[in-house]
């Protein structure tokens, strides 16, 4: 176990404080033992992320016929698809307070409930008011359940598994997506007026089982350290790392970053008052280190371009593009849809273990390539089927491939990057409120995505929109290539190193790589090589 306390979390780094450990050996074990219960864990605080996946794929179908029966203009319908997103704002502004004051674990208690609440105002809604007075209850069940359930598995995880276990959220978003596109295709037989109540009213069932699962999981060590709860949090970490001398070994990181000293052991602790987080703001944003600074443009960047790219017109939309490509039929479409879903749960499947093998960087670099090569024929078959008399069938064919071409390629690297990412890079003080802004800026460009695409492809054709989501994919794959380190199978001593450089990030990777093959020389040292 020796590779695996090697791996030390070192938080306070990234936040400026000093420095007395020696850098540690950045090559990963050959096999890194699996823990079980701490898969449990994270299986069951990600299943949060299923109620926006299932919002955001039963709304796609459901939309065709809240349309219908209510009357209602495509405005209207982008207003009703769209707000959530910003709705939950709300939930994840809130989180970081929230978790911080009741812990991780209740705070996923509270997101179920809410989101349970809105489901149920949903399907009962007699009239386009309540309707959406239901969306911003349970977008703010989504806000709460988006920032917790990264921060919370991050913080169970053992390092050399974070990887593999942060990407479980956006593996429960899609299949969220999935199940929503097999609700829309399984009640769309039902008269128009009963059909998409049901849709959304069954999104209160992932709701119920997450509130009861999460009764048997452990809350966070981390938090638990934060309140001077050592022995509980001790027992935390017995049953999520591989070794007893591991469990130690992450503890001791936990307690100097959260300013507790060494010598103290028993049960419960006094924790100093600056390790609450009473200066978080200033130290994230009014007077951030040049790492943290860095840290903050890279979550920000990282999560806007993931939504700006367009991923969510694909997804909310893919009914009316195939309806532009000259798919009529209601079945059809839905059936075209459903293969979306499965498409993209398939892809994000095979992300999770590529993450902790080849890399967040290659991973990130690849798909949104790979998504602007797809934007960009999906635009061009678009815009040939749109200035066409007749049916054009290989435009048909390739519009068609191209959407499962972007969720794939969105799936297999952008999607569970983004929040694997940003969990891991924040210090221990900062995490909670850093990843809440980085799920609102997540939020708002999903939501401004979401509410203006019909006016888009209105304004600039359907063509015209895809081929600006490229250009946006153009310039964040710029952005990742010159801005976003490697962070597999680091450490927080690591960061601090890695990050406050920018573009010369480079550099510092190579000084690591040269202190690993010579003396492992300590951390100051290596920091004025690279400065």
């Amino acid at each position: 176990m020796t590779e695996m306390a090697d791996q030390k979390v070192e938080d306070n780094a990234v936040s400026g404080e000093p420095q007395n450990k020696r850098i540690a050996d950045f090559d990963p074990p050959e096999k890194p033992n699996t823990n079980k219960f701490a898969i449990a864990c994270a299986t069951l605080a990600c299943m949060t992320s299923i109620l926006l996946g299932y919002d955001i794929g039963v709304m796609s179908g459901a939309n065709i016929f809240i349309k219908d029966d209510l009357k209602i203009s495509d405005v209207q319908v982008e207003i009703l698809a769209g707000t959530l997103n910003l709705y939950s704002l709300i939930g994840s502004g809130l989180a970081g307070v929230t978790s911080d004051w009741i812990g991780r674990r209740y705070t996923i208690v509270l997101s179920g409930t809410i989101f349970f609440v809105g489901a149920i105002i949903m399907g009962v809604a007699p009239g386009y008011g309540l309707l959406m007075f239901g969306r911003f209850v349970a977008g703010i069940g989504v806000g709460y359940g988006l920032m917790i359930a990264p921060v919370y598995t991050v913080e169970i995880s053992p390092t050399l598994s974070r990887g593999f276990l942060t990407s479980f959220p956006e593996v429960f978003v899609n299949l969220g997506i999935l199940l929503g596109y097999v609700s829309n295709y399984a009640f769309s037989k039902l008269p128009v007026h009963m059909g998409w109540r049901f849709m959304l009213g069954l999104g209160a069932i992932p709701s119920v089982v997450l509130v009861v699962g999460i009764l048997a999981m452990p809350e966070s060590p981390r938090w638990l350290v934060m309140k001077g709860r050592l022995g509980d949090a001790k027992r935390v970490l017995n049953k999520t790392s591989a070794s007893k001398e591991e469990a130690q070994s992450r503890l001791d990181d936990i307690k100097e970053a959260a300013g507790i000293p060494m010598h103290l052991n028993d049960d419960v602790v006094e924790v100093p008052k600056q390790s609450h987080g009473e200066s978080v703001w200033k130290q994230l944003i009014l007077h951030p280190t040049p790492a943290v600074r860095h840290i903050l443009i890279a979550a920000l960047g990282i999560h806007f371009f993931e939504q700006a790219s367009g991923i969510d017109s694909v997804v909310l939309y893919s009914p009316r593009i195939f309806e532009k490509a000259g798919i009529k039929s209601y079945d059809h479409k839905l059936l075209a849809t459903v293969a979306v879903g499965v498409v993209k749960t398939l892809f994000i499947l095979v992300a999770t273990f590529l993450l902790d093998r080849i890399g967040r960087r290659p991973l990130l670099l690849i798909s949104m390539g790979g998504m602007v090569f797809s934007l960009g024929f999906l635009g061009a078959s678009l815009t040939v089927i749109d200035q066409s008399h007749g049916t054009v069938p290989w435009a048909v064919g390739l519009c068609i491939t191209m959407v499962l071409f972007n969720v794939a390629f969105f799936s297999i690297g952008l999607g569970p990057v983004t929040w694997v990412y940003t969990s891991e890079i924040f210090p221990l003080k900062l995490r909670a409120q850093g990843c809440s802004l980085g799920v609102a800026v997540n939020r708002v460009t999903s939501g401004i995505i979401s509410m203006t695409f019909i006016s888009l492809y209105k304004a600039i054709t359907i063509g015209g929109a895809f081929f600006l989501y490229a250009g946006v994919g153009v310039v964040g794959w710029i952005f990742f290539y010159t801005m976003l380190p490697e962070t597999q199978g680091r450490t927080l001593e690591d960061m601090e190193i890695l990050f406050g450089k920018y573009h010369k990030w480079k550099e510092a990777n190579a000084v690591l790589k040269e202190g690993k093959q010579g003396d492992r020389g300590d951390g100051d040292e290596i920091k004025s090589q690279v400065n």
